[in-house]
């Protein structure tokens, strides 16, 4: 099985950047585990940092793949920085804003801007920064046999990219 971290592709520029959101719903059942209630401490659910960082792997991963037309198997070689300033919770919006910092046939280091819309608030509010760098394994491990299903450019992701109109790409 493969976890997708964002919902939908909500703005694309070609070899520069890419959004993406996730709602954050409490049927997700990590959010049960992270924080349970325990003794009397009521539960506090919270997505975790590392899934909101998975979140952007995504998205910046889609965003380096579109620029070789998804031909290279693009690998996270690398979380160069990652700061969180806010929890976010069931009922809000998370929205990945991935540039390309850097991009050579070896791979790409990216930056990405994490937010969060709170229907509380009604606005949107910064969550936290994440550097990012990518490999491209077909350049940096040539000859080396690696499964199609250890990568993200499944079909999932192929439905997720045709949601958001980008059809030159889900004929992979």
């Amino acid at each position: 099985m493969r976890w997708m971290w964002i919902d939908r592709v909500i703005a694309f520029e070609p070899r520069k950047r890419l959004v993406a959101v996730k709602n954050v719903s409490l049927a997700e059942e990590h959010l049960h585990q992270h924080f349970a209630a325990e003794g009397a401490l009521a539960p506090c659910p919270v997505m975790p940092s590392s899934l909101i960082l998975e979140g952007m792997a995504q998205t910046a991963g889609i965003l380096v793949g579109s620029v070789h037309d998804f031909r290279e198997k693009v690998v996270l070689a690398k979380v160069a920085s990652a700061t969180f300033e806010r929890d976010i919770h069931p009922g809000e919006t998370l929205r990945y804003d991935a540039t390309i910092e850097r991009m050579d046939d070896m791979g790409a280091s990216t930056v990405g801007i994490v937010d969060r819309y709170s229907f509380v608030d009604n606005a949107w509010a910064p969550v936290g920064r994440i550097e990012l760098m990518f490999s491209h394994l077909d350049q940096n491990r040539a000859g080396t046999e690696f499964p199609e299903e250890n990568f993200v450019f499944g079909e999932n992701f192929r439905t997720l990219l045709e949601g958001a109109g980008l059809r030159k790409f889900t004929r992979l």
